[in-house]
Order: structure tokens, then C-alpha cells, then sequence
């Protein structure tokens, strides 16, 4: 199966690499110029990768078509593009639903969106997808998971779900900052953040524990854990959160 990617930015360096690295079955994967940096680099480094002249010859020579844009440069990208029927239209980009993607393509191609996140790159990422799809699933299965969703309601709450990921890393930052703050060198600072909560994400693999109880398992009663938890992330800590991820699902959802 011939690949071909429109928008060569992270995640598309991602998903090329999950794709080949390590791989003695790697795909041909064709990749536009746009983002002429990355993709030059994938090129070189995986023989299965070539770079075309432009976005129409992606389109043309390939069979599943990946279009990851970033979303304000969508109608200077895709604009006149042809995409015969044939093809299997995949749609990463947040925001753009399909029937603005099959206006501006003015294809009949069957048309599927995509929350492909980075860590498709070493194969460990669930991708959520619409609609389901026999060749689009298996696709994003081999690259670590894939989750399909039966309606575009549904979608777009996991699309606000995953625009969670760099407050977490900000998370983690203020959490450096402030050792450093208290005397910490920030080189140790920064290794004992990292380690604290990598021990946390390895403990999300014990699915056979609800979140709330992996929570329970790091806390005891009237414990320091239990004391950060309750005074700073109380109820009104809470309902923010929650009221920016519905002002997000709605904004999404229009």
C-alpha cells in the first residue's frame, strides 16, 4: 500500500516513522514538499520514503492519502487539488470536518478523520478514528491501536480530550520551577520530575485498575498526596476545567 502525506510537521514525521522504523515491511510513503526540512530528513533516513515535486503528484501516486496540513494553511494547500474516487482519504487535521474536507477537495473519495498524537511513533498510541473503516483501522492498528467512534458528537470529545496534552507538560514544568526555586539544581529537578512520572505512566498499563483507584493506590488518608490534591485541585479547580473543555467541545462541535 502506497502512502502519501500532504503537511510534513510532527505528526506526520511521527507516523513515518512508526511506519518504517524497525520495519522490514516499511510502505512507500510519498511526501509533499511542505515542510521540506522534515521531510528531506525521513527521506534519508528510510529508503521506502521519497519526497514529490509537489502536492497533486502525493495525491496522484498514492493510494491512501494523508492530508495533516495545519488547518489555517488548509485552502492554500488543498485548494485545486484533484483526489479521484479511488483514493482513501485520511483527515489529522483538528478542527476540519469531513464535509468542509470534501467540499474543498470536491472528491466523492471516502473520507476518514484521525487522532493520530506522537507517541504513534514508537507504535504505542491509540488512534481515535471516523467513520470506521477496513483499510483505514488496520492502518493506524499496526501503529499502536486505534479506537473507532461511531459519530462526529463523539469524535470531538475525544479531539477536546486531546488537547489536554501540553497543559500536562506545563504541569510538569511548574513543578520544576518551583524545586528550583527552593535552592533545587534544575538539571536534578527536571531528571526527578521526569522519573516521578514515568513510574505514573507506567502504572496506566494496569488496566484492571479504574483511574480513580490508581489515584487511591498513591494516596493515603490525610497524607501529603491527599493534602495537595484537596487544596489545590478542589472543586472550583475542577469546574474550570471542565467548563474550558466544554467551551473547547462546543467551538468543535460547530
Amino acid at each position: 500500500m502506497r502512502i502519501g502525506i500532504i503537511g510534513v510537521g510532527e505528526i506526520a514525521r511521527a507516523i513515518v516513522t512508526g511506519l518504517c522504523e524497525g520495519s522490514d515491511e516499511a510502505p512507500e510513503v510519498l511526501l509533499s514538499p511542505r515542510g521540506a526540512r522534515t521531510a528531506a530528513e525521513l527521506s534519508e533516513r528510510y529508503e521506502s520514503v521519497r519526497v514529490c515535486a509537489g502536492n497533486q503528484e502525493v495525491a496522484t501516486g498514492s493510494e491512501v492519502l494523508l492530508i495533516a496540513v495545519r488547518p489555517h494553511d488548509r485552502h492554500e494547500a488543498l485548494t485545486g487539488l484533484k483526489v479521484p474516487g479511488d483514493k482513501i482519504v485520511i483527515n489529522v487535521m483538528a478542527g476540519v470536518g469531513n464535509d468542509e474536507l470534501r467540499h474543498l477537495l470536491a472528491t466523492d473519495a471516502p473520507l476518514v478523520r484521525a487522532i493520530p498524537l506522537p507517541a504513534i511513533r514508537e507504535r504505542r498510541s491509540v488512534t481515535v478514528t471516523y467513520p470506521s473503516h477496513p483499510v483505514v483501522d488496520p492502518f493506524f492498528e499496526r501503529l499502536g491501536g486505534v479506537l473507532p467512534v461511531a459519530d462526529e458528537a463523539t469524535y470531538a470529545v475525544f479531539s477536546t480530550l486531546t488537547a489536554t496534552l501540553s497543559t500536562h507538560y506545563w504541569y510538569l514544568t511548574t513543578l520544576t520551577s518551583w524545586a528550583a526555586g527552593h535552592g533545587i539544581a534544575p538539571d536534578d529537578a527536571d531528571r526527578y520530575v521526569r522519573d516521578l512520572f514515568q513510574g505514573v505512566g507506567r502504572s496506566l498499563s494496569a488496566e484492571n485498575r479504574s483511574l480513580r483507584q490508581l489515584a487511591a493506590d498513591h494516596e493515603t488518608p490525610k497524607g501529603s498526596n491527599e493534602r495537595i490534591r484537596t487544596t489545590w485541585f478542589d472543586e472550583s479547580n475542577s469546574t474550570a476545567l471542565r467548563e474550558a473543555l466544554d467551551a473547547l467541545l462546543t467551538r468543535l462541535r460547530d
